[in-house]
């Protein structure tokens, strides 16, 4: 029942990561724009949520504003700052956004303060799902469903709209598709607005299960970095698959890999060397795959996404 429990802890922590995976990628992989201001945009989401929830008592009004309020500062800040680096090198990527993330941590620590928001499960959702004597919450079941369902929309919009052909014929050639009399810079801004939007959605799920505080976009923006890498750059269903590897690896490693050293080595051994190991078992498996397949396990062939 244990190993049941963390299986599903990992495929939920999986549909988180893919949330904030889709939209990273999309903007790495087809823009080559690096976005380390990711995860602030998810920790905006969360605030967001947090304080809808609180002000309307309905979690679906609050993921709606989360969104909503995500896909508004996605379309500002392509306009204001990300559209004026597309041309310049990464490392301009980098210090911009990075800048952005110290402003948006400073700004929530000014508007919310230093204290962390908890949000409580959503009352219809706080219940558990029983299966022949196993329990599990409910909610964690509903973040699994709409994780799902959001990597079936990001497929069908990639692969069988007009929507999703422009996307990936814009990053292999974007003056021929601007010469066919598409608005590039309108396609671009509505790439990095969708991608800012499923990161605001994975911090409105996240929020009832997170302390929703100042920075917590920055240790889960390096995960979801790792899991972009693994997947390979560009690719949404590598995301997907990468997401769920990581976030099995990351739940089963914590949850048995100290009791496993301790079976192996003495028990002060196993309680210091045990978690250090469990932290770095996803970057572990990223060691791996970047050893044996560089590109990444579901590499992208050339124009195909």
């Amino acid at each position: 029942m244990l190993l049941i429990a963390q299986v599903l802890n990992g495929i939920q922590l999986g549909v988180l990561l893919f949330l904030l995976a889709a939209g990273l990628t999309l903007v790495f992989g087809i823009m080559s724009f690096v976005n380390l201001a990711h995860g602030s945009i998810y920790m905006v989401g969360a605030y967001a949520a947090a304080v809808a929830y609180a002000g309307s008592g309905s979690f679906s009004f609050a993921v709606l504003a989360a969104c909503m309020s995500t896909l508004l500062l996605g379309f500002a800040l392509e306009w204001i700052a990300v559209s004026r680096l597309y041309r310049r090198d990464h490392l301009d990527h980098v210090l911009a956004t990075f800048g952005l993330v110290m402003f948006f941590n400073e700004l929530v620590r000014v508007i919310w303060g230093p204290q962390p928001y908890f949000v409580q499960v959503p009352e219809a959702l706080s219940s558990t799902v029983d299966f022949h004597g196993f329990s599990y919450p409910s909610y964690r079941f509903a973040i699994i469903a709409v994780g799902l369902t959001v990597a079936l929309a990001c497929w069908w919009l990639m692969q069988k709209t007009r929507v999703g052909m422009l996307i990936r014929a814009g990053a292999q050639n974007p003056a021929m598709v601007a010469a066919l009399g598409v608005n590039i810079r309108l396609l671009n801004a509505a790439l990095f607005a969708a991608g800012a939007m499923l990161a605001g959605l994975a911090g409105a799920m996240a929020a009832p299960i997170l302390a929703v505080q100042s920075g917590m976009g920055d240790s889960v923006l390096i995960t979801t970095l790792v899991v972009i890498v693994i997947g390979g750059i560009g690719s949404v269903s590598g995301a997907f698959y990468a997401a769920l590897l990581v976030g099995l690896v990351d739940t089963l490693g914590r949850a048995y890999l100290p009791e496993l050293m301790r079976q192996l080595t003495d028990r002060s051994v196993a309680d210091a060397a045990g978690p250090a190991l469990a932290s770095m078992s996803v970057y572990l498996v990223m060691a791996i795959v970047l050893a044996v397949r560089p590109q990444g396990l579901f590499a992208i062939r050339r124009g195909a996404r």
